[in-house]
């Protein structure tokens, strides 16, 4: 005679709360795990060896399904052949029945056993297994996301550094600080120079005319020609040779607009890691008891009426048949 079967059921949902609205980071973290996802995936673990192993670590299922006062054609491993996890795992899925609703996103869990006791602990453990696995999945995303950002804010200042100790080096090795800057001073300082340089001309032009024979002539002369190698100088120093601003300015152009790029792909990567944080302090997915799991009363299964039922109807159609075949014989001896 079949064992009576109690049946322990609940019912939850995997939510995720959810402060604000998603930025685009937000939406990273949303497209790796919502709430379908893990619905589906707390189905698939329930169903697993891996849930199977942990529920029966202290031999709560081999004790539920395999005990001396359940009949032997519905215990577990009836002749003592020794327990093979093979066969306790296909076992195990025929008790256990789990529904998920995509479009209500909710999951029912039906767990049969021989005793109500055994039937609610299994529930109740497999409840707990599911929040379980539901955190790991969350923390893991939430760390993965957080140290792919600190990663990119790593690299960002390595490449800033870098960019800041080439202008840096640049610098130093050329002598300049700012070529622009500098070559609007060397300007500056060449204009004066040709406004000096213009004045003692005239100067020298004027006593040249009236006074030719005036002692100031040579000195001014002399001055003509220290302002002229001047000018040539400061006009050398901005442009005309390698060494000059002109030459340094592109170079130095380039590598400041690296340096420049650097500190806002930087600064982008400070804002990204800082999201990240946020968003994983923001979004959180947990399993929301709706049904808790109950201690039935009753056996549901099996149905001892209807299988009455359905043998005396077989037995009407058995006996029917037969008494066909026999009146067929007596009347083909006759």
């Amino acid at each position: 005679m079949s064992s009576d079967l109690y049946i322990s059921e609940s019912h939850f949902v995997v939510q995720n709360a959810e402060k604000s609205e998603p930025s685009s980071l937000g939406a990273l973290i949303k497209s790796g795990g919502n709430s379908s996802n893990e619905g589906y995936a707390t189905r698939d673990y329930i169903l697993s060896r891996d849930a199977l192993a942990k529920l029966n670590r202290d031999g709560l299922v081999t004790r539920a399904y395999g005990n001396d006062s359940i009949s032997v054609l519905n215990r577990f491993d009836p002749w003592r052949s020794g327990v093979s996890r093979d066969r306790l795992f296909n076992f195990y899925t025929k008790k256990i029945e789990v529904a998920y609703d995509a479009g209500a996103s909710i999951t029912t869990l039906k767990v049969r056993a021989f005793a109500p006791k055994d039937a609610y602990e299994i529930n109740r453990r497999l409840l707990a297994q599911a929040e379980t696995l539901v955190n790991d999945l969350n923390q893991r995303s939430r760390a993965d996301l957080i140290a792919y950002a600190s990663k990119e804010l790593e690299e960002a200042k390595a490449v800033a550094r870098k960019a800041a100790l080439a202008l840096s080096q640049y610098r130093n090795q050329e002598g300049v600080v700012d070529p622009e800057q500098q070559a609007t001073v060397q300007l500056q300082m060449i204009s004066k120079l040709q406004d000096e340089m213009i004045s003692t001309k005239t100067q020298l032009v004027q006593l040249r005319a009236f006074t030719p024979q005036n002692p100031q002539i040579p000195i001014l002369q002399t001055r003509v020609r220290e302002l002229s190698r001047e000018i040539d100088q400061q006009v050398g120093l901005v442009a005309g040779n390698q060494k000059s601003l002109a030459a340094t300015a592109a170079q130095y152009q380039r590598l400041q607009l690296e340096s420049q790029l650097a500190d806002k792909v930087l600064a982008a990567a400070i804002t990204s890691l800082q999201d990240a944080r946020n968003e994983a302090r923001r979004k959180r997915a947990y399993v929301e008891r709706i049904v808790e799991p109950n201690i039935p009363d009753y056996p549901t299964e099996p149905h001892r009426m209807r299988a009455i039922l359905g043998v005396f109807a077989v037995g009407m159609v058995v006996w029917a048949v037969l008494s066909m075949l026999v009146s067929g014989i007596k009347e083909h001896k006759d």
